[in-house]
């Protein structure tokens, strides 16, 4: 058995720059992962221990609360990093083959530039909308003097150039096509968008994705079902779980049935589970132990959830997550 074989449909323990290298050229369809962004603790060296902790990594502000911290160099890293490993993504994925990577806002410029600048084009960006967040921004007004009122008085309102972050962009980007899309789609079967997937109710596949009730506007045309609150389970403490119906509409816009795909920071493993309940191939890399049996046992469970969605049973399925979380 080759170790390609190997891969497929199993999850690996280890670093994604040396696992990946075990992957063939030109064999996967789709990478859809959520990769460290270099703020506060979620560095490309970051622990579960040091996240558990508040521990701060290497390269940003120290002695702040999670979410306030800021250096200039936490872009600059983020490119280099982000540039190296997608360099290896390009080499792996088909051509046509799609990277979706979920980014931040103030750091997402690097994020794409290191993408294009390792030869992928940049197709679009999507936005994940959202309102259930906490201010990061906070008052220096302590730093001053008690003689210094009029400055603390203004400094009651105007605080840290932080303000509430309510949604993410996510980098869509596709490997050069041998010849037209057409022609590429025909050898390769990916590079076009299954536009019959719908958000919302039931329109056309948009580039705004929401996953939670704003007003009757947003949600008739960018509202995917908002996630069981028990989806994630009760043993899960990653600290950036994302929605399983987010990452399943991904994956069914950007691949077809039988696809493989690959999430090589796979965290808790939503990117797997929506490939197991699509009906696509995965091969899933994380390099936290503790964060990789966490998705092996979310993988073990969602084998049994699978038989409800293929059974189109709701009510089976809400009843077997319950169960299960």
């Amino acid at each position: 058995m080759t170790k390609m074989k190997k891969l497929i449909n199993n999850v690996i323990l280890g670093d994604a720059f040396e696992i990946i290298n075990e992957i063939d050229d030109n064999s996967i369809d789709l990478i859809l992962t959520d990769p460290p962004y270099f703020l506060d603790k979620l560095d490309d060296k970051w622990s579960h221990d040091n996240v558990k902790k508040g521990k701060s990594s290497v390269g940003v502000v120290k002695n702040l609360p999670v979410g306030m911290k800021f250096t200039p160099k936490q872009s600059y890293n983020a490119y280099n990093w982000f540039y190296e490993i997608s360099k290896k993504f390009i080499r792996v994925l088909k051509p046509g083959g799609w990277l979706i990577s979920f980014s931040h806002p103030r750091l997402y410029h690097r994020f794409a530039c290191a993408v294009e600048d390792s030869g992928f084009y940049l197709r679009d960006t999507f936005i994940w909308l959202y309102t259930q967040n906490q201010p990061k921004a906070f008052s220096l007004k302590h730093f001053l003097k008690t003689a210094e009122k009029e400055l603390i008085d203004l400094l009651k309102v105007y605080k840290v150039p932080k303000i509430k972050s309510c949604f993410e962009p996510i980098i869509v980007a596709q490997k050069p096509p041998e010849g037209s899309l057409l022609e590429n789609f025909k050898k390769y079967k990916v590079g076009l968008f299954n536009t019959s997937v719908k958000i919302g109710e039931e329109k056309f596949p948009a580039n705004v994705l929401s996953t939670e009730n704003i007003n009757p506007i947003i949600d008739k045309y960018f509202l995917i079902e908002k996630p069981d609150k028990l989806e994630k389970g009760a043993f899960n403490d990653h600290p950036s779980v994302k929605p399983l119906k987010l990452c399943k509409f991904l994956i069914e816009l950007s691949t077809v049935p039988g696809a493989i795909v690959l999430d090589p920071f796979m965290g808790s493993g939503t990117t797997i589970l929506a490939s197991i309940l699509t009906g696509r191939k995965y091969i899933g890399i994380e390099i936290n132990e503790h964060y990789y049996k966490i998705a092996l046992e979310r993988i073990k469970n969602i084998q049994i959830i699978k038989t409800a969605f293929e059974g189109n049973s709701i009510l089976k399925e809400k009843q077997i997550k319950k169960a299960l979380f």
